[in-house]
């Protein structure tokens, strides 16, 4: 591997959402500040959205690592659960002893009770629902009805939604209304600039242990940038390939060309569009330019031949 010959501790560009490697990029500090405010006024749901690979996991585990002592959390990566497998996970993770022979309705009764129980205690309880796109319509109802456990001042139980895109359009539906106006903050994590995508690379490179200079320069960022559309997690691949290159070759920076192979071995990357250097452009007009010149030429030519044989014809009339 790459990690001697560029002089690093740790390889830089992993898929997993790691947050030693946090940057603390402008829409994740943002998501981060939402999320905080909202979960500080202690009322519904609060929803985080994004297209795949532009932060969420990374986000949901900085705010977990990040909560204050005095919230008691709940986390579900794997949302795919029957509103029975929901709320058996919710009480395990409050630390609720139940027994297998329990119905639904005395399930919930220990879940509730546990609720009031940490409220009395100080502890406001936060439900942290990962990959969230992923829930069955009647877990997202079964969701809705857990808001409904409250006191006279507050909720007892705050849910926190991170999911892809997809929550949004199944959240338009009629069907979801109520809960769709439970949903007091929410926050859409956009993808990032192309000076962005390089201060993030170079960042991840600073922990991984790098130094000297820069090794990916301005043309070659927003090359990535743009073949990556601003997704951290292809940015992350093509960044690891493109090292990867640069190190078969014993280059100490990456090129242009390291860029353009590690995307064309990219399924979802794009290709950047080859666009005509200026040198090119100058000859295309230089030809066009003397076409156009003939092609006057021979017009003005052409009239004076017709003109000539029309006083011709004159004549003979």
């Amino acid at each position: 591997m790459y990690l001697q010959h560029f002089g690093l501790r740790q390889l830089p560009f992993t898929l997993t959402p790691n947050t030693g490697f946090f940057f603390g990029l402008t829409p994740h500090v943002e998501a981060l500040q939402v999320l905080q405010m909202a979960l500080e006024t202690g009322e519904g749901f609060i929803k985080v959205t994004g297209e795949v690979g532009t932060g969420k996991t990374l986000v949901c585990r900085k705010l977990l690592n990040e909560l204050p002592s005095h919230f008691q959390c709940a986390y579900i990566p794997n949302p795919y659960l029957t509103p029975a497998e929901l709320r058996w996970a919710v009480a395990a993770d409050l630390g609720i002893d139940v027994e297998a022979r329990l119905d639904q309705q005395q399930l919930t009764r220990l879940i509730h009770e546990r609720l009031l129980a940490l409220n009395e205690q100080g502890f406001q309880v936060v439900l942290v629902i990962d990959e969230a796109q992923a829930l069955p319509d009647d877990s997202l109802e079964a969701l809705r009805l857990f808001t409904n456990l409250e006191t006279e001042s507050r909720k007892l139980l705050q849910v926190v939604l991170f999911g892809q895109q997809e929550l949004d359009e199944r959240l338009r539906q009629p069907k979801f209304r109520q809960l769709r106006q439970r949903i007091t903050f929410s926050y859409h994590l956009r993808p990032l600039n192309w000076d962005e995508v390089q201060a993030y690379m170079n960042h991840r490179l600073s922990i991984a242990g790098f130094q000297g200079k820069a090794i990916f320069k301005m043309k070659e960022s927003k090359l990535i940038a743009n073949a990556a559309r601003g997704i951290p997690r292809l940015v992350n691949i093509l960044a690891h390939k493109t090292l990867l290159l640069a190190f078969g070759e014993g280059a100490k920076n990456v090129s242009l060309s390291h860029c353009r192979a590690a995307i064309k071995d990219t399924d979802d990357a794009s290709e950047p569009i080859n666009k005509p250097s200026l040198v090119s452009l100058k000859w295309l007009l230089v030809c066009l330019g003397f076409t156009l010149s003939i092609f006057a030429v021979m017009q003005l030519s052409s009239a004076a031949c017709c003109s000539h044989w029309f006083a011709q014809l004159g004549e003979w009339l």
